[in-house]
């Protein structure tokens, strides 16, 4: 059986979600033992964060309930769900490619958020790959793990990267500008943080 998306290798796997057959550079190992495709496995990286802020919002409208008020977490978290909707449809609908097909469509009109969350999934698969080494730059995710168009390539430097010497924690990364009242996401390997809204930081 040969591979889905390099049809000269033979495929060693079979995606866990829509069980097409891929050889091993195509296929992203979620759990011991258990395959995916690129795409399938962007898609539950997506749902796991999706599901992490549902279970935050239900906690923060409960709270605004008894306060009967919003504060900008609860305005952060509608904008997130949403973002993370739209992440969805750039990946299910064509702007995520497989590893070796295509590229990855950044369009102008994309939310900086939603770039966010695909060069934090392009930086885990390249620690997958290296060892748990992480790149030194961004532009070493393209083209292999980041398939971007050269004139796609400045969409990066909206992003903060930092790469940490101590590979137990990796890197963080975030947006270089993050607008006045709203909480900053930094995304690491275990997972994300927030910061204070950027008005309560700078007073």
């Amino acid at each position: 059986m040969k591979c889905k998306h390099h049809p000269e290798r033979m495929a060693e796997h079979l995606c866990a979600s829509c069980n097409i057959p891929i050889c091993r550079d195509c296929a992203e190992e979620i759990r011991p033992g258990v395959y995916m495709c690129f795409q399938c496995a962007m898609l539950q990286s997506v749902t796991e964060v999706g599901t992490g802020l549902k279970e935050k919002r239900k906690k923060a409208k409960e709270k605004a309930k008894k306060e009967k008020k919003w504060g900008p977490f609860h305005y952060f978290l509608t904008v997130s769900s949403v973002l993370i909707l739209v992440m969805w449809g750039v990946i299910i609908f064509g702007g995520q490619e497989s590893p070796a097909g295509g590229g990855v469509v950044l369009e102008r009109g994309k939310a900086d958020r939603v770039v966010l969350f695909m060069v934090d999934a392009a930086l885990k698969r390249y620690a997958h790959y290296k060892g748990n080494v992480y790149p030194d730059t961004l532009l070493d995710l393209v083209p292999k793990y980041l398939n971007l168009k050269e004139d796609q390539t400045r969409a990066l430097n909206r992003l903060s990267y930092v790469k940490y010497a101590d590979p137990k924690v990796g890197y963080e990364l975030s947006l270089t500008h993050v607008p006045p009242g709203e909480m900053k996401i930094i995304l690491t390997p275990g997972g994300l943080k927030y910061t204070k809204p950027v008005s309560e930081e700078a007073s």
